[in-house]
Formats: structure tokens, C-alpha cells, sequence
């Protein structure tokens, strides 16, 4: 097994090596001046079993095109399987036609993926668990809930867990599941893309330590809008567990000027300067469960084992 980072996330890439015990590969991954891209393997991997870790966060495009030259490097050095490692799956919000003549990108970053040759692909909680669907190769979507609720029962007792909408209610259930839990849910009204308006709440948040749980965050309104929401209905406090953290435009002004005592991320995406200084944001590290994915797919056992409860998956 080798593993091979890319420019994304070298931070997580490393942590995962170093729980492996497997040197990252040497490569030459650089920019040109007119912004195009030049990857070259400097070691062999002829025959060899091969792992690239590559997010695909921003900037998107070139992290998406740094991964697929990589995957095509070595395919051309002829490696013996080559597995996508992907914490965060870029695009993955746009798995549907959303309007009349619109693009699905889910599914046209996946093809790219696979013909670039790929022989599978290992990813963190899939913004909608169907794109597993868009590829032609084997796909292994694991779930953060396992690292999530070991945080949430070290850090947060006695609590209800909230899904912020309605998509996010099955992500809600695994995780009280699994700390023995209520749930409660913030049904919203999103009237543009990035825009969202709570209406109400279903279930009684009154008294209650509220844990809002969700997949991505990117602008932070919809978060923000669901805590002032429970404050208003009586909540005692609210935090927030969400596995990526997008963060994008004003999003950690956001955060700090909202009534949530905390925002928990984990490191599926290299966080920024300003979200590490960020008060309110804590992150969580996903290295030594990724090594032991890869441990597993690599040595061809279960990897469903790492997040099953009580015999049934969540999520």
C-alpha cells in the first residue's frame, strides 16, 4: 500500500500517514503561471496498491483537476489499483436537476473520476447518499457519526438532537440512536439558493441543551437561523456537530454573531487561518478513522464494520 496527497488537505493526508506508518509518495504537483496543472510520481509504484487523498474544496477546480491528473499519473506508472480518497466530495450538492436545462455535476464529476481510472473511490458523508449511484466502480461512503457522538458524549450531556430541515432527519435519528437521544426538527421555508426562513419546530426544545446536526456548512445562515429559532422556543443553549465546514463568504462573522455556543467541524476540508482562530469553532480529526478505512479496503475486509450499531448502519 501506498498512499499520495495532493495540494487540498496535506495537513490530513500526513495525520493518516502517520497512523498508517506509510510515507507519503514523492510527487511533483504544481501550477503553472497560467494556472494549469503538472503532476509527476517521482518514485515507483509500479504493481503497487495506491491511495490519493484530494478534498475537492475550494478552490473546486483545481482540486478536482489535481486529482484527476494524479489518478491518470498513475494509472500511466502503471499501479495496480487506484483508490480516490475523497474526505469531501466537491459538487456534490448539484446530484439532481435543480431547474430546467440545469447541469447535474455530481454525476459529470464522477464519470471524470472513473475514466480517468479510478478503481474506486472512499468518501465522508455524501451530501446525498444516491451519488454513489453516479459511479461505475465501487464506492465506500463513510459516515462521521461514529466521531461525531464520541466527541458529543465526552463533551455534551444530557442533550436533544436537532436536524435543521427535513433532509437531515435520518443523520438526526443515527446519531440520538447511538447517545440514546430525543430528536426534535427545524422546518424551513429556503426561498433562494443560500437564503433560508424558519417556520417552526417540531418537537418540544423547552429547557433543553440542543445539538444541531448536519452534513455541510457552508454560509452558515441555515444553522444560525435554526439556533435563533430554538433559543426563541426555549432552548437553554445550542451548539452544532457538522461533519464539513465549507465556510464560504461571511460565514464565520456569521457564527460569532449568532446565539450558537459552538460550531464542531472536522478536518475532511483544510481549515483556513481565520477558522482556526475562530472562537466558537472547534475541529475534530477524521485522520485515524480514514487510516483505518484505508487499512481495511486495502487489506480487502469490511469497512462498514467502522460505523455499524448494533448490526445496522446509520445514516
Amino acid at each position: 500500500m501506498k498512499v499520495i496527497a495532493g495540494n487540498s488537505n496535506k495537513p490530513l493526508a500526513q495525520a493518516v500517514s502517520d497512523v498508517l506508518n506509510v510515507p507519503l509518495i514523492e510527487a511533483l504537483i504544481k501550477t503553472y503561471s497560467d494556472h494549469e496543472i503538472f503532476v509527476e510520481i517521482q518514485e515507483n509504484v509500479r504493481g503497487e496498491d495506491v491511495f490519493v487523498i484530494q478534498p475537492t474544496s475550494y478552490p473546486a477546480n483545481d482540486h478536482v483537476m489535481e486529482l484527476l491528473l494524479t489518478i491518470d499519473a498513475l494509472r500511466r506508472s502503471s499501479a495496480r489499483r487506484i483508490t480516490a480518497v475523497i474526505p469531501y466530495y466537491g459538487y456534490s450538492r448539484q446530484d439532481r436537476k435543480s431547474a430546467p436545462r440545469s447541469a447535474i455535476a455530481a454525476k459529470l464529476v464522477a464519470n471524470l473520476i472513473t475514466r480517468a481510472g479510478a478503481d474506486r473511490v472512499l468518501t465522508f458523508d455524501l451530501h446525498a447518499t444516491q451519488i454513489q449511484g453516479f459511479f461505475d466502480i465501487p464506492v465506500d461512503n463513510l459516515l462521521a457519526t461514529p466521531v461525531l457522538c464520541r466527541d458529543l458524549e465526552q463533551n455534551a450531556k444530557d442533550c436533544l438532537i436537532v436536524s435543521p430541515d427535513i433532509g437531515g432527519v435520518v443523520r438526526a435519528r443515527a446519531m440520538a440512536k447511538r447517545i440514546g437521544a430525543e430528536i426534535a426538527i427545524v422546518d424551513k421555508r429556503r426561498e433562494r439558493a443560500g437564503v433560508s426562513e424558519v417556520m417552526h419546530i417540531v418537537g418540544n426544545v423547552e429547557g433543553r441543551h440542543c445539538i444541531l446536526v448536519d452534513d455541510i456548512v457552508d454560509t452558515a445562515g441555515t444553522l444560525c437561523n435554526a439556533a435563533m429559532a430554538l433559543m426563541k422556543a426555549g432552548a437553554l443553549s445550542v451548539k452544532a456537530y457538522v461533519v464539513h465546514g465549507v465556510l464560504s463568504g461571511r460565514a464565520i462573522e456569521t457564527i460569532m454573531n449568532s446565539c450558537l455556543d459552538e460550531l464542531v467541524i472536522t478536518n475532511s476540508i483544510a481549515p483556513r487561518p481565520d477558522i482556526l482562530s475562530c472562537p466558537k469553532i472547534r475541529i475534530i480529526s477524521v485522520a485515524e478513522y480514514l487510516a483505518n478505512a484505508i487499512a481495511r479496503v486495502s487489506e480487502e475486509k469490511s469497512v462498514s464494520s467502522l460505523f455499524m450499531d448494533e448490526g445496522h448502519l446509520v445514516g
